[in-house]
């Protein structure tokens, strides 16, 4: 064995059993995720609406029960900064058609292998945009009075998106991402 590739085996051995040293007693070394493998959700841009804000939902092809596109696909990360912004004129929001409160972009394309947990979708977002970006949820849509309540399947956001491209997009309470 050369001594490289004994001091590549003395580093692995000594990050090892740092981390074995740090972990509570009882409780086993955190194993690094997998890649993601189920089917995910995903959204794609429905319009465009006033002062430069685009609606986005499921459309007719969006599954957000069991996701719609394989973890194999290649497709942009729905990203959202929600910054408080007012709703524009020219848009009631409701409860299928909400207002997201801030802007959406689409990062590069990434497969959504890729995508094997929440933090790892917003890493895709905070790597491209920068903090406070993450990625799209089927309910970020919000309406009601003071925009307490909120809905799904699609809302609206400033931003300025492609047409006819699917983009990854998180649900909270089904199993329909990449990383379920």
């Amino acid at each position: 064995m050369r001594f490289s590739q004994l001091a590549s085996l003395a580093g692995a051995a000594a990050l090892a059993a740092t981390a074995l040293l740090a972990a509570p007693a009882g409780a086993a070394p955190a194993q690094p995720a997998g890649p993601g493998t189920h089917a995910g959700l995903t959204w794609g841009k429905m319009a465009d609406g006033p002062d430069g804000t685009v609606q986005v939902g499921t459309g007719n092809s969006g599954n957000p029960y069991q996701g719609d596109t394989p973890a194999s696909a290649v497709l942009p990360v729905l990203c959202l900064n929600v910054d408080g912004s007012p709703v524009p004129d020219g848009i009631t929001p409701g409860f299928y058609a909400g207002w997201a409160q801030g802007t959406v972009a689409a990062s590069r394309p990434v497969r959504g292998s890729r995508l094997n947990s929440l933090t790892a979708a917003n890493s895709v977002c905070q790597a491209q945009f920068g903090a406070g970006w993450r990625i799209a949820e089927f309910h970020d849509g919000h309406f009601g009075p003071d925009l307490a309540s909120t809905g799904g399947w699609s809302f609206w956001a400033y931003g300025d998106l492609p047409a006819g491209t699917r983009m990854w997009t998180y649900i909270n309470d089904q199993r329909a991402n990449p990383w379920d």
